[in-house]
């Protein structure tokens, strides 16, 4: 009989063993599979298909509920200090728990509401939310957000510099171009829809300058934009390189730990 512990390493020491590996792999492939589906769902398909493509969102639906039950089972494991009650009220409270429950709420939704309520429908939409639950199981997404935490206050300050570089050029430039293209610029409101599209260098065209100064003060504001804009490309790429370091220097400080040959941790390989 499986034990509650033997269910917890299968589900949540993310990838400390073969068994625990394998069900993270087959999870990430059925998060895949179910964005491909919601891909196609939008196509005009065949009534056969669309009957087809329902039961297959409700199989995978039912996985992932069985998979936020077990979670919620096994939370006194990854909270050990807790009570029986406050491990499951933490494990519910966390983000990727409510991730899990937005995940499966669509299969749900047309037993708890109204045949006829309109937004049902809409709200399926939020299946795009399964595709959040991939930093569940690979270490990449949570490297990601790991350089996010690290460079949140130099991402913090670029980003207000350059929302503030937005607001002042939406009102320099419908001082200049109002007057004469009173429908375009109607408000500063359409000023910040134009420099967001030519601080970012995109240039849409549906909106643009043809006075004089209007002009200069576009070629003025494209050219900071090119500065501004690669500002957080840039600390995002120092906090990429910065965390490689670090994960380098662990590597020398306990050689010892991971294997010469492939990186890995020897406990990994006395697993197999």
């Amino acid at each position: 009989m499986v034990s509650k512990k033997h269910v917890y390493e299968i589900i949540g020491l993310n990838g400390k063993n073969k068994w625990n590996r394998f069900f993270n792999l087959s999870m990430m492939f059925l998060i895949l599979i179910n964005i491909v589906l919601l891909f196609i769902s939008t196509l005009d398909v065949q009534k056969e298909v669309q009957q087809w493509l329902n039961n297959a969102e409700i199989l995978i639906g039912i996985i992932f509920s069985v998979e936020y039950v077990l979670r919620f089972w096994t939370a006194n494991y990854v909270y050990p200090e807790r009570s029986w009650l406050r491990a499951r009220l933490c494990y519910i409270k966390s983000p990727m728990a409510v991730i899990d429950l937005l995940s499966i709420l669509p299969i749900y939704l047309p037993f708890l509401l109204p045949a006829n309520f309109a937004s049902v429908r809409a709200l399926r939409i939020i299946r795009i939310f399964r595709i959040i639950k991939l930093n569940r199981y690979t270490d990449a997404f949570a490297s990601v957000a790991n350089v996010f935490k690290l460079k949140a206050k130099q991402l913090t300050v670029s980003f207000l510099l350059v929302g503030l570089l937005m607001l002042i050029s939406s009102l320099l430039i419908y001082g200049a171009e109002h007057e004469m293209q009173p429908d375009k610029f109607a408000n500063a409101f359409s000023g910040l829809w134009w420099a967001v599209a030519t601080l970012t260098t995109v240039g849409y065209g549906d909106i643009y300058p043809v006075t004089a100064l209007g002009k200069i003060l576009s070629s003025i504001i494209a050219m900071l934009g090119i500065g501004m804009v690669a500002v957080p490309t840039g600390i995002i790429s120092a906090g990429f390189m910065e965390s490689m370091d670090n994960k380098e220097k662990e590597k020398k400080q306990d050689p010892f730990t991971y294997c010469p040959h492939c990186g890995k941790k020897l406990l990994e390989h006395g697993e197999k």
